[in-house]
């Protein structure tokens, strides 16, 4: 029969008859040479996928013997020199370096080959040793708000929260919020700075309407004027009190000694000067009693005043007739007249002159008249229950209290008229 295996190839060179494919176990020899990288290697083999034997499996003989094989070069696969091949002069500069240094074989078969690792960039190999840092214009500064603030600087003493990652908003979700009148709220991002017109859109917002500034006006305006109504209210009844109780006393000191000096002889009198003192025992009021009924001379230095002037004019308490009518507060600058609304029938009134004490009797009291009720003070006042002239007395005052609307009368008449040199009367002693 005709040999199956052609004794030339192509070429024309006659096989070797010790050829590795004509023997025994040289085919599976060649194929495990031919073995796939990416397949995990077998127990014993070298742990990189790269690594290819160059050693060929011991032949076997006829016999059954084994014959060592040929020791052939170990080849390396260099994934790296593969991608400079293909890529040429556009690899990267770690695959340059690794083609100018010469290898010095296969690393260690116990040990992985290590991946070098580029280190980042400098801010000077970036953008030059001598680039200056990126600084904000003035008008993004300007538009900063409080949360930009604190976001660009976070405060020292506090440790700055990391960063929560959120997605991006989309362009078509900025253009729907800003049709709908505005951006999200920078507390729903804050972790996320405000832009330009969002630091404006919110300066905007913290300024106060035109409304709510006039609101504001008119409140600070009605606070001043209630403030102002207060110390008023504080100045009226109360220091008022104080001061005319002040000049009161030291009026009808001054009266004293004038009298122990010999002076202030009954006669006419200066309008403000004061003739006389007032008791009213029930009461405990002693007043000073001056001429006329001036309000700044007289009755707001918390004195009493004597009716002396025109149609008012009434007689003094020495006459031997008539009606000696005196009008003072009843609320405010020292308030004299306060309580003769208490006084009833028979109470004692005492008029104390240099000379003499002039005692009254009260008879009747009328709560509410009209201002221009002159003839309560007339010589024969009527409502009072005198029929004839006589020595009366008549208190005046404005009612109800803290107004000027009405006036209250108390009527009185005299009972007694006692010369200083024979002591005071019993309605003063008692």
């Amino acid at each position: 029969m005709t040999d199956l295996r052609p004794e030339r190839d192509s070429s024309g060179a006659p096989y070797d008859a010790n050829d590795a494919h004509g023997d025994a176990g040289a085919f599976e020899a060649a194929v495990d040479h031919l073995a796939d990288p990416l397949t995990d290697p077998l127990p014993g083999q070298h742990p990189s996928p790269w690594f290819r034997s160059g050693g060929a499996e011991p032949e076997q003989t006829p016999a059954g013997q084994t014959a060592a094989a040929e020791p052939q070069e170990q080849e390396w696969y260099d994934p790296e020199g593969y991608a400079r091949d293909w890529y040429g002069q556009q690899q990267p500069q770690q695959h340059q370096a690794q083609q100018q240094q010469p290898q010095q074989g296969p690393p260690p078969q116990d040990q992985p080959q290590p991946q070098p690792q580029t280190p980042e960039p400098t801010y000077e190999q970036l953008y030059g040793a001598y680039a200056p840092e990126p600084v904000p214009d003035d008008e993004t500064v300007g538009l900063r708000t409080d949360d930009t603030r604190r976001i660009a600087e976070p405060e020292p003493d506090r440790p700055t929260e990391a960063p929560i990652d959120r997605p991006t908003e989309g362009r078509a979700a900025r253009r729907k919020a800003a049709k709908k009148g505005g951006t999200r709220p920078a507390e729903s991002r804050p972790g996320a700075p405000l832009s330009r017109v969002e630091a404006r859109r919110a300066e905007r917002a913290r300024r106060p309407s035109p409304g709510a500034v006039i609101s504001r006006g008119l409140g600070e305006v009605f606070i001043t004027v209630g403030v102002l109504m207060l110390l008023f209210v504080t100045y009226q009844l109360w220091w008022t009190n104080i001061r005319a109780h002040q000049q009161a006393n030291g009026a009808a000191h001054d009266l004293q000694e004038s009298w122990a000096k010999g002076k202030g002889k009954p006669g006419s009198f200066e309008p403000g000067q004061g003739f006389a003192l007032l008791h009213i025992p029930r009461l405990d009021v002693v007043v000073p009693v001056a001429e006329g009924i001036d309000k700044q001379q007289v009755l707001d230095r918390g004195m009493v005043g004597h009716y002396n002037e025109g149609a008012t004019k009434t007689a003094m308490p020495e006459a031997k007739q008539g009606n000696f009518a005196v009008a003072g507060h009843r609320n405010t600058h020292g308030e004299p007249f306060r309580y003769i609304n208490r006084l009833e029938p028979g109470d004692p009134i005492v008029v104390e002159t240099q000379d003499k004490y002039f005692v009254y009797k009260m008879a009747s009291i009328l709560p509410q008249t009209s201002p221009g009720n002159t003839g309560v003070i007339g010589p024969v006042p009527p409502g009072s229950g005198f029929t004839k002239p006589g020595r009366y007395i008549t208190l005046t005052t404005c009612t109800p209290e803290f107004t000027s609307k009405y006036r209250m009368i108390v009527w009185g008449k005299m009972v007694e008229e006692r010369p200083r040199d024979k002591g005071k009367p019993s309605a003063l002693v008692n």
